[in-house]
């Protein structure tokens, strides 16, 4: 009769603790980013820099301690060791729910450098948001569409170097670029919609991953392979929400990251013009793509044991 209640009253409190944190510190940082905007490239802005990724480190351990404070999420977690705060890595997970990114942060905070990602260059004009983003040295980048593409054949491959541009900061800055191959949301709806060849994942794009690969290069250390999957689904079937984890509705999330090495092939090529680079790109993911389907089976109990990875 009561537990209803003492999940909303759980999934409340949670909350206003989570955006009390998020209004102190990102009002914090946007103010730090008045300074970091006034101070030359130098000692002066690498302390800004630093102390601004401090207060994000700290903004997401503050929310971790809020979702450990009930106990009643079990976090089955095996990650690499000898991860480095000051290394340049991918970070490529398959993606379910919003929860996802609450679980890398979860993960990684303050083992892997801040975890960040690719944001059309509108964005740094949202509200509040945008300061902050880009005072935590997020790659804001032009992107162009098709029918721009197509009316102006001399943006093709524009997008690629404006990426490249936007991470000339990270040859002296730690940075960890989060990927989701699929673009959106799996489920099972999607997947027979668009006709993966995949059970438990949809089709994967390389875009965002051949972004990183061509703009990082040399940078990156490595590729951190995340799977995540939710034993317990809703009882629609759909993979959990923000609610379910705050309100301590989530039993159990299970999380298995590997580090794989990126093969030197991969990095620094347009794998917009260069169709040979393409299709290499392509066959290398659909075979992290094809060990990960088989992972998520075998987690779920559908499969006996996992197959050696075929990278």
């Amino acid at each position: 009769m009561f537990k209803p209640i003492i999940q909303v009253a759980k999934g409340v409190g949670a909350l206003l603790v989570i955006s009390t944190n998020t209004i102190v510190l990102t009002t914090v940082v946007c103010v730090l980013a008045v300074f970091k905007l006034l101070t030359p490239e130098g000692p002066v802005r690498e302390w800004f820099r630093k102390l601004l990724a401090g207060l994000a480190e700290l903004w997401i351990g503050i929310n971790n301690a809020v979702f450990s404070l009930y106990r009643n999420t079990q976090w089955d977690i095996e990650i690499p060791s000898g991860l480095s705060r000051k290394g340049c890595y991918l970070v490529n997970s398959n993606h379910q729910s919003w929860v996802d990114i609450l679980v890398l942060q979860r993960c990684f905070n303050r083992r892997l450098p801040l975890l960040r990602l690719f944001l059309n260059s509108p964005l740094f004009w949202v509200p509040v948001l945008g300061v902050a983003w880009w005072a935590l040295d997020f790659p804001f980048m032009r992107r162009y569409s098709r029918e721009q593409v197509s009316k102006q054949p001399s943006l093709k491959g524009k997008d690629l170097e404006n990426a490249r541009k936007a991470c000339e900061k990270f040859r002296n800055i730690p940075v960890a670029m989060m990927n989701f191959p699929e673009g959106t949301r799996f489920s099972e709806y999607k997947r027979d919609r668009y006709k993966s060849p995949y059970q438990k994942l949809l089709t994967p794009r390389i875009g965002g991953m051949g972004q990183v690969l061509y703009a990082l290069s040399e940078e990156l250390d490595s590729m951190i392979d995340v799977t995540i999957h939710y034993p317990k689904k809703r009882a629609d079937g759909t993979a959990p929400t923000f609610w379910d984890l705050i309100s301590g509705q989530l039993p159990e999330i299970i999380v298995r990251a590997r580090e794989i090495e990126i093969p030197q092939r991969l990095l620094g090529r347009d794998f917009r013009s260069d169709r040979t680079f393409r299709g290499e790109l392509e066959d290398w993911v659909r075979d992290l793509w094809t060990e990960k389907d088989h992972q998520l089976a075998v987690l779920a109990g559908e499969a006996d044991e996992a197959r050696p990875p075929a990278i």
